[in-house]
């Protein structure tokens, strides 16, 4: 859809979101950055018949299209419209005190993960960032966050054969 703004004379010019075309280049240099790192990946398993490293070339070939497509689309005029349910009020500023307390939270996690292991730094993210954005049922959280925890560790650990610290619970887990 093409947005148009009346000039004094009469004569309608289109509106250009710029930022389109930042998040396209965007969208390219990271999608171009994928396609370079990936052409520097050995061969895997020699019996898959699609190898490891083919997925970062799927993925950099799709950022890069969809980067291209986006600055075609916004020449073209196209720009975003706000959907009608939208319930977020634009004009409120940013709670910077709820981003900067997941930040604390995000950086204990990643403090405490060797020493208390991934079930337990798990749970406690899980748990803190809930109460951040507004829960109150903490003692759920903590059950919710336990159970995705060890859930996510034994998955990882036992099902795909990836370490992940299992801290202060090594030999229990």
């Amino acid at each position: 859809m093409t947005t148009t703004v009346p000039t004094a004379v009469g004569t309608p010019t289109r509106v250009v979101d710029k930022a389109q075309y930042g998040l396209a280049a965007f969208l390219v240099v990271v999608g171009a950055s994928v396609l370079v790192d990936a052409a520097t990946l050995e061969d895997g398993f020699a019996d898959q018949p699609v190898q490891p490293y083919a997925v970062p070339y799927v993925v950099g070939a799709v950022l890069t299209l969809l980067g291209v497509l986006l600055a075609v689309a916004t020449a073209r005029g196209d720009v975003p419209e706000a959907e009608d349910g939208e319930d977020v009020d634009l004009t409120g500023g940013a709670d910077w005190r709820t981003v900067a307390l997941l930040v604390v939270v995000f950086v204990l996690n990643i403090l405490l993960i060797d020493w208390l292991g991934w079930a337990i730094t798990g749970a406690l993210l899980f748990a803190g960032g809930a109460g951040v954005l507004g829960s109150r049922t903490h003692v759920r959280d903590l059950a919710i966050g336990t159970a995705l925890s060890v859930g996510t560790w034994y998955g990882f650990y036992s099902g795909l054969g990836i370490p992940i610290p299992a801290g202060i619970l090594d030999g229990v887990l």
